[in-house]
């Protein structure tokens, strides 16, 4: 039998539950407790579930309250880039035990809605579209699906490069040429004033995470979030910052470059040399992140990922009214 106990009472130890996200098929570094204390605790209503199994310790879910247009919503934790329930060895029946012990749990604590964001698959160790069966014969729908855009890293570096369109590739050796180096830096600061001034250029908006949070962040997985540059002697020209989220992906959550230096095409040679080191270390996908905001399409910044070899994978958000 599937249960739901609300975690704050079930008080499952905060290494025990990340010890079963890093040993899951599907777990990502956004769903263990470690990630998600950075936020202040009064920031959101935590609501996450362990689910037990004859009751034994068998999935996970971080989960949080949310208030939208005067409904109360069971959603995904709302502090992570990835959500949904976290399991290991998932068969048929436990996906669809696991979805209607959603649907009781989510009335239990009196919701008006379900709202759940996925990863895209290439986050499971383990393929497997039960959870979007059992949730889609359950009378969940599809509230949106983005487009995250997605590298595989399975070629040597000759065929890596010849996956990028033209124009990337001669960018590449421009900037070779040019005597770009790309270096493993802890100059956050330099990085995250070029963010910055990037995106409030291009769109009017500042940074998901402020400084602070994005150092309280490396402090807390030191070894899982690393900051790339592009240098020209002691500049810092470009910046990636990329988040292992788990054994096989490595995000690329923050992408900067000083426009000041667009002639030394950074960008194209940082990103070259990331998805080498990458793929050296053992990684599978570089994921480049959604360029889609609620199913519109950023047209630019979908083009300049596909610039890379990358291609498109839903992130599917499910919904359903209770």
């Amino acid at each position: 039998m599937i249960e739901f106990h609300l975690n704050s009472e079930f008080k499952l130890a905060d290494e025990a539950w990340d010890t079963f996200v890093e040993e899951s098929d599907n777990g990502t570094m956004f769903q263990k407790r470690r990630f998600l204390s950075y936020h202040p605790k009064d920031r959101f209503h935590d609501v996450s579930a362990v689910i037990t199994k004859e009751g034994k310790l068998n999935a996970l879910l971080p989960a949080v309250l949310v208030e939208r247009n005067g409904k109360k919503i069971l959603s995904s934790h709302s502090g992570a880039s990835y959500g949904g329930v976290v399991y290991q060895d998932l068969n048929i029946k436990d996906a669809h035990d696991i979805t209607t012990g959603l649907i009781k749990y989510a009335k239990a604590l009196k919701c008006d809605a379900i709202q759940i964001t996925h990863a895209p698959m290439i986050y499971q160790s383990k393929y497997s579209n039960y959870m979007d069966f059992a949730m889609y014969r359950n009378g969940f729908t599809y509230m949106k699906r983005e487009i995250s855009s997605v590298v595989p890293l399975d070629k040597t570096d000759e065929q890596l490069l010849s996956t990028y369109r033209a124009e990337a590739r001669t960018s590449v050796k421009k900037s070779i040429h040019q005597g770009v180096e790309i270096v493993e830096t802890e100059r956050f600061g330099d990085y995250y004033d070029i963010l910055k001034k990037n995106l409030k250029m291009r769109h009017n908006v500042n940074p998901t995470h402020t400084l602070e949070e994005l150092l309280k962040l490396k402090l807390l997985f030191p070894t899982k979030i690393r900051l790339f540059g592009a240098f020209k002697g002691d500049t810092l020209m470009a910046g990636v910052c990329n988040f292992s989220a788990n054994k096989d992906v490595v995000l690329a959550f923050y992408i900067s470059h000083d426009e000041e230096y667009q002639q030394y095409r950074p960008v194209n040679l940082l990103f070259f040399e990331i998805m080498k080191r990458y793929r050296q270390e053992g990684f599978k996908y570089l994921d480049f992140g959604i360029f889609t905001v609620n199913m519109e399409p950023n047209w630019g910044l979908g083009r300049f990922k596909e610039n890379f070899g990358a291609r498109g994978l839903f992130r599917d958000t499910f919904y359903k009214e209770l």
